[in-house]
């Protein structure tokens, strides 16, 4: 447990240094005119967009559209694993704006820690709490934990290359 707590630890301590100071231009910012982002939809909901099946190549994101698939993914694995089960993907919404995401992202990683780290190896061991989870059934709790810490490095990742692409085109001036 203490190793994927520390891999949870440090995947967060990256996404808290990219989130200190993103905005709503950030988020919506498209690197690419091939992209999915988050977009207003019916209601005043945000809404990803997305396609099944994933179309190939795939599109560029942006990070409102990162921050959503993480809360996405977060939501649907702490409701199966430590829940009753989760909404579906198309009733998981993006809160609208970069301090609504962060703090979304913020909640849901405290609670998934704080789930995790009750505990022990059998816990872990076991494929009970993963039962109903749509990419884990079969899969062990600590197969699942292991995999979300990799999920959120890979995400904070695209944040940062996301704001560094950002940044350079603003400073060239192309964007």
């Amino acid at each position: 447990m203490d190793l994927l707590l520390r891999q949870l630890d440090i995947a967060w301590a990256l996404f808290e240094y990219h989130a200190g100071d993103l905005d709503d231009a950030a988020c919506l910012w498209e690197p690419a005119a091939y992209c999915w982002s988050v977009r207003p939809g019916a209601a005043g909901r945000w809404v990803a967009d997305w396609e099944v099946p994933e179309p190939d190549p795939v599109p560029a994101v942006s990070i409102g559209w990162v921050t959503w698939h993480m809360g996405y993914w977060w939501t649907t694995t702490l409701g199966h694993c430590f829940g009753t089960g989760a909404p579906p993907r198309e009733e998981i919404t993006w809160p609208g704006g970069a301090a609504g995401a962060v703090a979304w992202l913020r909640g849901l990683h405290d609670d998934w820690r704080a789930a995790l780290a009750g505990l022990g190896d059998r816990d872990l061991d076991s494929t009970e709490r993963t039962a109903g989870l749509p990419w884990g059934e079969g899969q062990t709790l600590g197969a699942v934990a292991g995999w979300l810490n990799v999920e959120l490095t890979k995400n904070v990742a695209e944040i940062g290359l996301l704001r560094v692409l950002r940044g350079a085109r603003q400073h060239a001036g192309t964007g």
